[in-house]
């Protein structure tokens, strides 16, 4: 005991002494997060303004085009009343040249033009798109709309004018049949809405985007950790190997012993570095819950206690699960890219839950879902993520980790006996085979 001891405290001590720990301890959450915040904030600064024309065959349509400041009378005079709701705007980032054809039935025709400065490089006045609306549009009941863009996948553009056009063209269409424009703008009224989790206690929690975003946040905090200590078990190992260190090390204690030894120091680096985390993210939750209380706005609405209880729990049997593959590529290999060769076909069937995420946060009670957190290997992520954003049985969970603990138990045993070998072996990596006949041996 004193031995693996020994070797438990070097693992910990030369890691968590290391600058690049305690940078990373510190700046990875933040990472994570930009990572998950800024893509969207540059796909919309990138975005820039979209300069599109629109010819319409109605000759009725102008205001729904009109520009985000220059609301109408109509809609000056609907603000002000609490039961009325301004029709959707168009974006800021887009500008529209608005061009009356009415009763034009050949509009592909007329747009030519428009359609040169498409492709045309002259600047000042390129467009982005050209959109049709037929004649017919409010009369005809099988009319399109049709438009012309640079891109074949700019269909953010498509369907918000598509959405501006059908609103407008509704409410023309009402106040046909004689309801007055003050009724049409209560009838079209579009009402938001709020998604509520019922547990099977009858506790409330608030749902939608937001936790959506939590859950991968978490989901990412569980599973990237265990996978980064698991490349630095493999890479000590292998290291070690080629130093010949092993050798003086098994000669002063048994395999298994520097083996649980190693992953163990291993394991509590990563707990240290998520202890680290939660810490920042319990600060960081008073802060956030002292803000948003001034709004009415709970954040506990969203996480409850048990989530960072679960999150412990499943790290652990997660870390575990995923440490002995790794412990095993660095004892059979004699190098970094054999050792990565190896683990490459595992470590993409064990990640197979994080590319499944968005089924199995949509519907968390699936057959998916509920098979994948009962599994081996891949219950520790699967069930943590039910556990946020539903209500699983309790003998859902507890199986989950019964069946966890298994296949630790069985990995455990497995890697020591080919660890027993695998480490003093040099040359030629082993084939399926040959680990057969080592743990048979062992």
């Amino acid at each position: 005991m004193r031995k693996l001891f020994a070797v438990f405290k070097r693992e910990y001590f030369s890691a968590v002494r290391k600058k690049m720990f305690i940078i990373m301890t510190f700046l990875l959450p933040v990472l994570m997060v930009g990572l998950m915040i800024l893509p969207s904030f540059i796909m919309v600064k990138g975005m820039g303004e979209k300069t599109v024309v629109v010819l319409d065959g109605t000759g009725r349509l102008q205001s729904a085009f009109t520009r985000p400041n220059e609301p109408t009378k109509e809609e000056k005079g609907a603000a002000k009343k609490p039961t009325s709701r301004r029709r959707s705007r168009l974006p800021t980032t887009m500008k529209v040249e608005y061009v009356s054809r009415d009763g034009d039935r050949n509009l592909d025709q007329t747009a030519k033009p428009y359609l040169d400065r498409l492709t045309g490089q002259e600047k000042g006045k390129g467009l982005d798109g050209v959109l049709l609306i037929p004649s017919d549009a409010i009369a005809a009941d099988d009319s399109k709309l049709k438009y012309y863009g640079r891109s074949s996948t700019d269909f953010i553009t498509q369907e918000r004018l598509a959405s501006i056009t059908n609103g407008a063209v509704q409410r023309i269409r009402l106040a046909g049949k004689g309801i007055d424009s003050e009724e049409v703008e209560r009838l079209m009224n579009r009402m938001d809405i709020e998604a509520v989790q019922i547990s099977k206690t009858g506790e409330e929690k608030k749902g939608g985007a937001a936790n959506f975003f939590i859950v991968f946040i978490f989901a990412a905090m569980l599973v990237l950790p265990s996978f980064i200590y698991g490349l630095e078990i493999m890479r000590g190992i292998i290291q070690e190997k080629t130093d010949r260190v092993v050798e003086i090390l098994v000669s002063s204690m048994t395999p298994p012993q520097l083996l649980i030894g190693k992953i163990l120091g291993v394991a509590a680096v990563g707990m240290t570095q998520i202890s680290v985390w939660i810490l920042m993210a319990v600060v960081g939750g008073l802060f956030a819950t002292l803000w948003l209380s001034m709004a009415n706005v709970s954040v506990m609405q969203y996480l409850s206690i048990a989530t960072f209880g679960y999150f412990v729990i499943f790290f652990v049997l997660a870390y575990l699960t995923y440490v002995c593959i790794y412990a095993i590529g660095g004892a059979v290999c004699n190098s970094e890219k054999e050792a990565q060769q190896l683990i490459a076909p595992f470590t993409m069937i064990m990640m197979m839950p994080w590319f499944l995420m968005a089924p199995i946060i949509t519907n968390p009670d699936s057959k998916l879902a509920v098979i994948f957190s009962l599994a081996p290997v891949f219950g520790p992520l699967t069930m943590f993520v039910r556990t946020i954003v539903s209500d699983p049985p309790v003998w859902h969970i507890a199986l989950s980790v019964l069946a966890s603990i298994a296949t630790i138990a069985a990995f455990w045993w497995i890697t020591a006996k080919i660890f027993r070998i695998g480490i003093l072996s040099y040359g030629k990596r082993p084939t399926i085979p040959e680990l057969w006949r080592w743990m048979k041996v062992a």
